[in-house]
């Protein structure tokens, strides 16, 4: 059995973003010569996520809306985690609802998704560089 690993570097520019990596996790599926197996993509940092969904703007915006309504940013004085001289309890509560991790079935040398699935990394608590980890384990 193969094992691969590779890490792929953000920074967003914004508090907050979803950025398709789709292309990136193709790209180390092919150098790890895995035809059959699995891959694994993983945000490495707890106010970031990794998911499957659609790569449509109105949804991307939806996303938005949705989890500020959820666990909104403001007042930031209105989370206890906030007291310790942070400002982001609200990106580690979108985390949790968006994901840490994706897991995706490789068949005959490709990433195994339904229509329309591509994979995301979201971004909570941005301006600095972040990480995801990609695993590919198979044949």
């Amino acid at each position: 059995m193969k094992s691969f690993r590779k890490e792929l570097w953000f920074e967003l520019p914004g508090r907050r973003g979803f950025l398709n990596i789709t292309p990136q996790v193709e790209q180390a599926l092919r150098e790890s010569g895995v035809r059959e197996g699995l891959c694994l993509v993983n945000a490495m940092h707890i106010t970031a996520s990794v998911f499957i969904n659609d790569d449509e703007s109105g949804l991307h915006h939806d996303y938005e809306v949705w989890l500020e309504k959820l666990a909104p940013h403001e007042p930031v004085s209105g989370y206890r985690h906030n007291r310790t001289g942070e400002d982001n309890a609200d990106a580690h509560m979108k985390r949790q609802v968006m994901g840490r991790e994706v897991v995706v079935a490789i068949t005959d040398g490709k990433l195994d998704f339904g229509p329309w699935e591509q994979i995301f990394y979201g971004e909570f608590d941005g301006g600095r560089r972040k990480r995801a980890l990609i695993k590919i384990i198979g044949e």
